[in-house]
């Protein structure tokens, strides 16, 4: 009986070894579990704070390829406004020369005028000498009349002078104005390029957007499905840790049970060796 005692003792000092060491096993497994768990949840949130920068950083940049269109829109109306206003300026100028040629024309018949009238006084003076007074009076003022119609001439003629001058200077901004037309049309056709440029990068940038977009609803997808293996893990780590408290209580409960059974052996070969 003592030797059936004995054997039962050993193999449960030999099992509860076995237990421990499996239970420390499985608490080391969980932790790794949890460990890599967690470290691939940061790689995670610092994937998804990498890709919150850089559609920061296409957003700062969508902004300014708008601001520079906005700004071409803008130069390309104020060049078209300068060109009206050189066309306008044209008309005028055009308009002043028609009208001092009218006033030449007008000026050049007056003097014919007044040359026929002085030719015609002479004549009668010739004819009718009881009317040389009087011719000469009409003489003297078809002289004031000539001299008048020579000074309003040479007044038209300095005038006609200073418009040909204008009007040559009008002909200089005309042809300034057709050269800077054709430099304003160039700068025009390159800002229509430009604009063509910053169309196709806009639908680049959209593009890379959406898939940003995607990449984000990707992420967190992926976040959401870790957040819910690391809450299972986490579960699955309170059982093991419920059973490893078990485990420990048995293995206390089998060292009291020991403990009693050698105080009760001691005391049976005590008693043996009395007798």
């Amino acid at each position: 009986m003592s030797a059936n005692l004995n054997n039962g003792i050993l193999r449960t000092l030999n099992r509860t070894p076995q237990q421990s060491s499996s239970s420390s096993i499985m608490n080391e497994s969980g932790s790794s579990v949890i460990d890599t768990i967690r470290k691939r949840m940061q790689q995670m949130k610092d994937e998804l704070a990498k890709s919150q920068d850089e559609l920061h950083a296409y957003q700062i940049e969508r902004e300014r390829e708008k601001h520079a269109r906005e700004q071409a829109e803008g130069e390309v109306g104020g060049l078209q406004r300068r060109i009206q206003l050189v066309e306008e300026d044209l008309e005028r100028t055009e308009e002043r020369l028609t009208q001092a040629t009218q006033k030449l024309e007008e000026a050049s018949k007056a003097a014919d005028e007044s040359e026929r009238g002085r030719k015609g006084l002479e004549q009668r003076t010739y004819q009718d000498d009881e009317r040389i007074a009087t011719l000469e009076q009409q003489l003297a003022e078809a002289q004031l009349i000539a001299e008048e119609s020579d000074r309003k001439y040479d007044e038209v003629a300095r005038r006609i002078a200073i418009m040909e001058v204008d009007l040559e200077r009008a002909e200089d901004r005309a042809e300034a104005a057709e050269a800077k037309t054709l430099e304003l049309e160039e700068e025009l056709k390159v800002v229509g390029n430009n604009m063509k440029s910053l169309e196709v990068s806009e639908q680049e940038a959209i593009q890379r957007e959406e898939s940003y977009e995607e990449q984000i609803r990707d992420l967190a997808t992926r976040l959401k499905d870790a957040e819910q293996r690391a809450d299972l893990a986490e579960r699955t780590m309170a059982k093991l840790q419920k059973e490893v408290d078990r485990l420990e209580d048995e293995l206390l409960a089998e060292k009291e049970k020991y403990k009693n059974v050698s105080d009760e052996l001691d005391m049976t070969l005590n008693e043996l060796s009395g007798y």
